[in-house]
């Protein structure tokens, strides 16, 4: 075999292999993705449970690095300590050395059974949950299985080379050069898993002396902290201190261990022979040895990041989403989970522009008026990124109870920014009106259509427990509410025009802003009401679904 060819099949082989590990990912976490972040939020009482919990997801996911990139992001938005974070992160590092344990097992006999199985699983009718999921799983396994197979059959041949002694030889005598390799290797790939079973597949087939392939671990340790940090670039500060504070104790471990390791490898050599899963084992043991060296201090490694991590200023925009993490895209669960926390932050904000537009009308305060202009431009931009994440999920396959959740979020957001507009195009003005122009309702009117709002902001409130809790009963209450304030919108508006009749002054000079007003408020209140709708016709489905 040429070179040239044996490069090829060596990148053909990785390339199967990188495709193989990001279809486990996709299947563990669109499928299962909500237990896996159950996991992670739950094993954090301590440090021992969350090293656990970090070990067991990323077994499961196959990549240590979409561990760190998950815990950041969780660290960001404040759901767990950086202290839990480092340490959910030294388990991941461990997780991922077991995986390369159990793969480096001759079961290529399995890669044809698990992609038979996986297709099967993958083509079913059923392939929008977990089912299909699932069968991502098995194929990607199966794939990577039969990458390594391939690559070590394709280095075989490369035993007689003359060339390939040419290649190595400057980095057998260069170790930072061997470490810059394999650093810069694991990043481009993103894996450090891939690029321990690739060094372990060479070493096996004999193309690389074992001193040079350790080191070469050492670097993919390393490499393996840079695609997190990159990712975590523009994200909370605390979200960036996990990779950096784990590029810390790497750095250091490899610095530990460059001067003895001479001596570590003749230890490893005696125990375990010169087999490729020699490769997998000092992968293990010195993960292993960072844990036990780290864990009992990441409460001093913690603070220590903050001098990596430069303070932010706090982003006094509310118009900039919290919630949104653009790496829960590919996984559905996750992703509506963040978008129904952000939409929720919504409704906030447009409760709050009808509640200051009311008391502006109340108090004939200008000032508060700008105040809701500027709220409605907020909601605008964040409704406008809301509406450009949810667009991105939609790409991807989701079950059908994840579709009619992001039909659901989406028309809520919708509606919320409609009401939005309402008080800011209609509402607005007419309260702008009565302040310059002086004008004042009759008691009975003010009473009237203060009652009017005060009910309106009832129902915004209420139409938050029903979208976060889809409860039925709930969403009854909601839809009778709108009739009750449809006929107070009738009845007023019959007590108004008895007014006109008996020319009550302040009625006739308000006349055309009180229909307004109750006109604008109604409009509202039929919007808010829809997501009652929504909930409503899905239960009535179900229910003829199960009389069938």
């Amino acid at each position: 075999m040429t070179p040239t060819l044996f490069l090829i099949n060596i990148i053909g082989g990785v390339s199967l292999l990188l495709y193989g590990l990001r279809l486990v990912r996709l299947g563990v976490t669109r499928g299962f993705g909500v237990s896996l972040r159950k996991v992670l939020e739950r094993g954090t009482q301590n440090r021992v449970l969350s090293l656990c919990s970090g070990l067991v997801v990323t077994m499961l996911l196959q990549s240590s690095t979409a561990t760190t990139m998950l815990i950041s992001g969780f660290v960001g938005r404040g759901l767990i300590t950086v202290v839990a974070g480092l340490a959910i992160v030294l388990g991941a590092d461990i997780g991922t050395t077991l995986v390369a344990q159990l793969l480096v097992f001759d079961v290529s006999w399995v890669a044809p059974l698990s992609i038979a199985v996986g297709y099967f699983l993958h083509s079913s009718k059923s392939n929008t949950g977990r089912r299909k999921q699932l069968g991502r799983v098995f194929l990607g396994l199966g794939m990577m299985l039969l990458a390594l197979s391939w690559i070590k059959m394709s280095a075989i041949p490369l035993k007689e080379s003359d060339v390939l002694p040419l290649i190595l030889r400057p980095l057998e005598s260069d170790p930072l050069m061997g470490l810059f390799v394999a650093i810069l290797l694991t990043w481009i790939v993103h894996s450090s898993l891939a690029v321990v079973l690739l060094l372990s597949s060479l070493f096996g087939a004999g193309l690389l002396p074992l001193p040079l392939a350790i080191l070469m671990v050492l670097g993919a340790n390393i490499g393996n902290v840079i695609a997190p940090m990159l990712a975590a670039r523009g994200d909370h500060r605390d979200a960036q201190r996990i990779p950096v504070g784990n590029l810390l104790m790497r750095i250091v471990g490899v610095a530990l261990v460059l001067p003895v390791l001479p001596m570590l490898i003749e230890t490893l050599v005696s125990y375990v022979g010169e087999s490729e899963r020699a490769i997998v084992h000092f992968h293990t043991a010195f993960n292993v040895a960072l844990t036990v060296l780290f864990l009992p201090f990441i409460g001093f490694i913690a603070p220590l990041t903050k001098s990596f991590v430069q303070e932010q200023e706090k982003d006094k925009d509310i118009s900039h989403p919290l919630y949104l993490n653009e790496k829960d895209v590919d996984t559905p669960a996750l992703a509506l989970i963040g978008a129904s926390r952000e939409t929720l932050r919504l409704a906030d904000m447009t409760e709050e522009m009808v509640k200051i537009c009311m008391d502006a009308m109340v108090n004939n305060d200008r000032k508060a008026l700008s105040t809701v202009k500027k709220m409605d431009d907020q909601i605008d931009n964040l409704y406008r990124t809301i509406k450009h994440y949810m667009a991105r999920m939609a790409q991807i396959s989701m079950t059908e109870k994840e579709g009619e959740r992001h039909f659901q979020t989406l028309m809520f957001a919708t509606n919320l920014e409609h009401i939005g507009d309402i008080v800011d195009r209609n509402l607005i003005p007419v309260v702008q009106k009565k302040i310059k122009n002086q004008k004042y309702f009759s008691k009975e009117g003010f009473e009237e259509i203060s009652a009017l709002f005060k009910m309106v902001l009832k129902s915004v409130k209420l139409a938050q427990s029903v979208y976060i809790s889809g409860d039925v009963k709930l969403a009854r209450k909601m839809v009778r509410d709108k009739s009750r304030i449809k006929k107070a919108e009738i009845k007023t508006n019959k007590a108004h025009m008895r007014r006109i009749t008996d020319k009550v002054p302040e009625t006739m000079d308000t006349s055309g802003m009180h229909m307004d007003l109750t006109r604008d408020l109604r409009r509202i209140n039929s919007l808010i009401t829809s997501v009652a709708y929504s909930i409503l016709e899905n239960e009535e489905e179900n229910s003829d679904g199960k009389s069938k």
